[in-house]
């Protein structure tokens, strides 16, 4: 089990180092390929990627059905164009997501 748990360390280590915070606009061309993916701040972003990069379809499911997770709206894309948001992203090819950076960030 040891073994297993560092290789899930390892991973998540890895989406950490790669995870950045980034202005919308620069996200922009992601969301407009259908390939950005919205996470509720109420979750942990590193965990819901390392999920999918897992391929846990059951996890991802049910953040889906409780509207956690899932495409970026029109609307959100516009307000986040109109507030000039900053939000943290993490790669999971073939999706971006995206979180919004809390204001005290």
């Amino acid at each position: 089990m040891t073994g297993k748990r560092n290789i899930e360390d390892s991973e998540k280590a890895k989406i950490v180092a790669e995870t950045a915070k980034i202005p919308w606009t620069d996200l922009q061309r992601w969301f407009a390929s259908g390939s950005a993916i919205y996470v509720a701040g109420d979750l942990d972003l590193i965990e819901v990627a390392w999920q999918m990069s897992q391929d846990n379809k059951r996890a991802v499911a049910q953040w889906m059905e409780s509207g956690q997770v899932g495409l970026v709206s029109d609307q959100q894309a516009v307000d986040w164009l109109k507030e000039d948001a900053l939000l943290w992203a993490a790669v999971i090819k073939p999706w971006v997501l995206v979180q919004l950076v809390p204001a005290e960030q």
